[in-house]
């Protein structure tokens, strides 16, 4: 599976969030869906929609002097030229995400991300306050992406539901130990019935994305989450 359609899945879907969220705040969404790039070889890829996560929260922006360790490091911030993370190098053991926690500069701006030490100290300094320096949600991918194929099919983007539907019951899930199963699970059935409805389950996608008809033969879950049970069209 290309890690550039794992990016374009990700950028597409903060984008139909955004244009179905109305006054809603998606910070919380936009980080759920990072999560899962990140556990992909992908590429880092917030400028494509840094307007939209500035805008909900989840990013924030600032002239390079407010970084609280300015004063005493001007000339490396002030020389700065490039795309550049503050972090520490990451040790093995770290989150992939780790590198972001003291926040990047690209020129001309500093960015930090809701959550991370530069985030809470920007707080501690007043640079970040009311709803935005409220403590952040874990939300679960699964119910994240069910609100993205919702909004998907309102707007007609049979593709983007086709993309979500092709990751499988295993990815949505999130490597989350569930009790129930997976038919049983509300967030995943309702994916699962807009991808049939909407014939996402049918939909052209590249070569390879979609698991082989032998496979989801083979499986009862697999089966029931391509609509096999329920006579639909799969490639």
């Amino acid at each position: 599976m290309s890690n550039h359609l794992i990016e374009d899945l990700v950028e597409s879907s903060i984008c139909v969030l955004h244009e179905a969220a109305g006054e809603r705040r998606l910070r919380d969404h936009f980080a759920a869906l990072y999560r899962f790039q990140e556990g992909q070889d992908c590429s880092f890829t917030r400028f494509r929609v840094q307007d939209i996560l500035l805008e909900h929260g989840f990013s924030f922006r600032f002239e390079l002097p407010a970084h609280p360790e300015y004063d005493g490091r001007r000339a490396f911030f002030d020389g700065v030229r490039e795309f550049t993370a503050l972090a520490e190098p990451a040790e093995e053991d770290r989150d992939d995400d780790a590198w972001l926690d003291q926040g990047y500069i690209d020129p001309p701006y500093l960015y930090c991300e809701t959550g991370t030490a530069l985030w809470r100290t920007m707080i501690e300094r007043g640079a970040i306050s009311g709803s935005d320096a409220a403590p952040p949600r874990r939300l679960r991918l699964v119910e994240v992406v069910r609100e993205i194929v919702d909004a998907a099919a309102i707007s007609g983007d049979i593709e983007l539901i086709a993309l979500w539907h092709a990751q499988g019951c295993t990815a949505l899930l999130d490597d989350e130990v569930w009790m129930e199963p997976a038919p049983e699970i509300p967030a995943l059935a309702a994916i699962r019935d807009v991808a049939l409805r909407t014939g996402a389950v049918s939909h052209p996608l590249p070569e390879g994305y979609r698991p082989p008809q032998w496979f989801i033969e083979d499986d009862d879950i697999e089966s029931w989450w391509a609509g096999a049970d329920e006579s639909a069209a799969i490639d």
